[in-house]
């Protein structure tokens, strides 16, 4: 850290400033954490650890630990100041009081405590003690230690002096509420990339994540002097770039500033990762745009200048960023988001500051790195004559098919019913289980899309080759939203996309298949979860008349006991589904297909750069990281048929 970013005054009580009480929390928690689900729960760490974090955006903190402890519990310890301990004026109470107890009570609000924060709102203490079962928060400050202690965000222990140190900093250590979350269960890989996140956008800060449950024990200690370059470099880690430097830029003016690293890889997909004073901007917002438009008018202007682009053969934003990996980190002292999930930034002078800094160091750049230079933009003018033949595919094909006049394939067994929002359609592979589905299911509102043959594996493919591939066309026509760019939700024809494959390898292979080209070229239907996948059973038992399916071998175990209460030495028949195909439609119906009794796993979308390296791990060209991801994951893989 700079000492150009330290806060001149003394951070104490004076800058507490109080807005309001902290009634709504727990009536509300959704509010102020997302969900009470396992999300939610994470949640609560990174508001902890968001407070350190602004301690170190403000040059006053080294190194941040998080720990998870035996029974779940967190504790978050820093090296910074230590929350303030001195009477805050407002409420003649010690600050540190107000801070965990007082929503919308904290130094982020002009108050002179921060410059720059990414706790913006000042609820991030309150909220997690409110939903803590007991919360203890012990500060290092003034030669002392004073710790306060709190149960669902009232206090059991007063403010106290608790022992003598030479440090400074803070140490919480709380337990998520039973009563609030659904699970209580912390996952470390979870933590862990979201603190590597964190040691990638400070450069020099060091952090560590210590998981001490007695099943699990690991730790990961994290220190990035290069900061965001080392993060786009880390991100490529399983791509291939086409140049060797990360491009890195920065800049300031007045208080904000902001730097930018960039490097392409041989891929067709763009990977951007923005943040604002160090919270990640899943919607983007200002930064994006003038990084967007700053790219593609340098690109386009070198191209010009020096004869690569000729006539109008301009490149598109789309097309500048095929490839792409840029990671966009701002530091501003009034940050104005969208809502406390804090996902999109809104300040429009940020736009101006990226713009200008990409526009003047990336056109510098190519001029000194010309090889560099024309990689990239024949890699734009690669996609741009892609782009072209997707269109003339596209055209192509609606000419053909009749698209445009509502024409719908083969393959396809419609439903009555023309509200969207009613109607589901199942994707079935092979002839003889789509035959089943047609017969078992209720026509009024659910349709059957039969696939066939191997699948495209879209992460090799540009858009050019899927409107024209004939496995994957019939579903587009069929969804009737579009793909890519011009995918539009609004016209999409039902509101379940339900994949319905074997529970076995090639079901698993025609699911991740599909997975990929949604995720990539249709995002928004995970997004707003439109996806499903359909479980079909694993075991039919039969005893006499009595049949039972089963969903796992825990279930199979299970049932089979049920039938035997009675009589123990009762024979009971089982028997292993080899797939769909095999069921007739009346039992296809009854167990997996029946909106009574099926049992549907929806899939969703909580990290868009996780799930970007999952597919590009499982589904790219480098066989090693398949191999590594493979090895390391097969012991949670279940109902896998070999």
């Amino acid at each position: 850290m700079s000492d150009e970013t330290k806060v001149t005054q003394e951070y104490g009580a004076e800058q507490i400033q109080v807005l309001e009480g902290l009634e709504a929390v727990r009536k509300r928690p959704g509010m102020y954490i997302g969900s009470t689900s396992s999300s939610g729960l994470h949640h609560l760490v990174y508001e902890i650890v968001d407070n350190a974090i602004d301690e170190a955006l403000a040059g006053y903190c080294k190194h941040i630990t998080v720990t998870i402890n035996p029974g779940d519990s967190i504790t978050v310890t820093d090296d910074g100041r230590g929350i303030p301990v001195d009477i805050q004026p407002q409420t003649g109470r010690p600050a540190l009081e107000v801070v965990y107890t007082v929503l919308h009570a904290g130094g982020k609000f002009g108050g002179g405590g921060y410059k720059v924060s990414g706790g913006l709102h000042g609820v991030g203490a309150s909220v997690v003690n409110a939903l803590s079962q007991w919360l203890r928060v012990r500060v290092h400050k003034n030669g002392e230690i004073y710790e306060m202690k709190f149960s669902r965000g009232a206090i059991t222990q007063e403010m106290r002096v608790v022992g003598k140190t030479d440090k400074t900093g803070t140490e919480v250590t709380f337990q998520p509420d039973p009563e609030m979350f659904d699970t209580l269960h912390y996952d470390y890989e979870i933590l862990h990339e979201r603190m590597r996140e964190e040691a990638f956008l400070n450069a020099g800060l060091s952090i560590t994540i210590t998981d001490d449950r007695e099943e699990e024990k690991r730790q990961d200690v994290m220190c990035f002097e290069g900061g965001i370059r080392e993060f786009a470099a880390w991100a490529n880690r399983n791509k291939t770039p086409i140049h060797q430097d990360i491009i890195y830029m920065k800049g300031t003016k007045g208080d904000a500033s902001a730097e930018i690293a960039v490097q392409y890889n041989d891929g067709y997909n763009e990977f951007l990762l923005s943040f604002a004073n160090d919270v990640r901007t899943p919607e983007g917002g200002m930064h994006e745009t003038g990084f967007k438009t700053a790219l593609t008018r340098v690109l386009n202007a070198y191209g010009v200048k020096n004869g690569i682009i000729k006539g109008d053969d301009k490149v598109t934003g789309d097309d500048c960023r095929e490839g792409i990996t840029a990671i966009i980190s701002v530091k501003l002292t009034d940050a104005q988001f969208e809502g406390q999930t804090k996902a999109k930034l809104g300040n429009a002078y940020i736009r101006t500051l990226v713009d200008q800094i990409v526009n003047d160091q990336l056109t510098t750049y190519f001029e000194e790195h010309p090889a560099t230079a024309k990689i990239i933009l024949e890699k734009a003018m690669m996609a741009n004559r892609a782009r072209e033949a997707a269109r003339k595919a596209r055209d192509s094909i609606r000419r053909k098919t009749g698209l445009e006049s509502g024409q719908m394939p083969d393959k396809l067994q419609d439903c009555n019913e023309r509200n969207p929002e009613l109607c589901e359609i199942y994707i079935v592979e092979g002839d003889s289980a789509a035959g089943s589905a047609i017969q078992g299911r209720d026509s009024r509102f659910q349709a059957i899309l039969a696939m066939w043959g191997k699948m495209l594996n879209v992460e090799k493919a540009r858009a050019d080759k899927i409107y024209g591939n004939d496995k994957l066309y019939p579903l587009i026509v069929a969804l009737g939203a579009g793909i890519g760019e011009e995918f539009d939700l609004n016209k999409l024809r039902y509101h379940k996309v339900i994949i319905m494959a074997d529970a076995d390898v090639d079901g698993a292979h025609i699911r991740t298949l599909l997975l990929t080209f949604f995720f990539r070229y249709m995002r928004p239907l995970i997004e707003q979860g439109y996806v499903y996948s359909a479980v079909p059973p694993l075991y039919k038992l039969t005893r006499g008349k009595t049949v039972k399916v089963a969903y796992s071998d825990e279930q199979r175990d299970q049932v089979s006991a049920q039938l035997r209460s009675d009589n123990p030495n009762a024979k009971v028949d089982i028997a292993r589904y080899k797939g769909l195909g095999e069921m007739d439609p009346h039992e296809l119906w009854e167990t997996t297909m029946d909106p009574e009794k099926r049992s549907l796993r929806r899939i969703t979308l909580d990290d868009c750069a996780r799930a970007d390296e999952i597919f590009t791990i499982l589904m790219g060209e480098q066989v090693e990281p398949r191999k590594e991801w493979i090895e390391r994951n097969a012991r949670y893989a279940v109902n896998i048929d070999i």
